[in-house]
């Protein structure tokens, strides 16, 4: 089974950080084939000690928040161990164990709050990025920025709305028909200029 250094040497070494957030079926085999395995074993709780020392806890925030976007693109379950990157990533920073991790992995730490579908969580992640990420937090403020306009506006992330078997409403479906995340972050951009 892949420990925590091998999560990190993978996603952090041997992927570029242009890797982090495109998306490549190639690199979603990848993902799966090694990393699946122990993706359901956390998923079965069994992953606790990761949890105890921050690169441990970056690793689980990896493993449950990030793969399963590539290892389940465009299905539920790419969104079924969010709960868990969050509970892992609001422990960590209440430790401030992200503050022991250098930029750009830091982000690592706050992107399970981006990626809730809650207001308060979103206003958290916007907070945190602009204070602990001096270096290179620019551009995911501008992410942070348009992920919290989507919460506000909708509540939820109409583009998950397929994959997670929920109804669009008519104003998420104008939202989409207008390019969703990809015109809400140009919009986020150009306000920020």
């Amino acid at each position: 089974m892949a420990t925590p250094e091998d999560v990190l040497a993978f996603w952090l070494d041997e992927c570029e950080p242009s890797d982090w957030y495109r998306s490549d079926p190639t690199l979603d085999a990848k993902i799966r084939d090694r990393f699946l395995e122990v993706w359901r074993e956390a998923t079965e709780g069994s992953l606790g000690l990761w949890l105890t020392y921050p690169t441990g806890t970056l690793a689980y925030i990896i493993l449950t928040d990030q793969f399963p976007r590539n290892m389940f693109r465009d299905s539920g379950d790419a969104f079924a161990t969010d709960h868990l990157a969050r509970a892992a990533s609001k422990m960590a920073i209440e430790r401030n164990w992200d503050m022991k991790i250098d930029e750009p992995a830091r982000q690592f730490f706050y992107l399970p709050l981006m990626h809730a579908e809650n207001l308060c969580d979103q206003d958290r992640a916007v907070r945190l990025i602009h204070s602990r990420m001096p270096e290179t937090g620019i551009s995911n403020q501008d992410h942070a920025c348009a992920h919290r306009a989507v919460i506000r506006d909708f509540g939820r992330f109409p583009y998950r709305n397929a994959a997670l078997g929920r109804k669009t409403t008519a104003s998420e479906q104008v939202f989409l028909d207008a390019g969703g995340y990809g015109a809400a972050i140009r919009a986020q951009q150009t306000a920020s200029k």
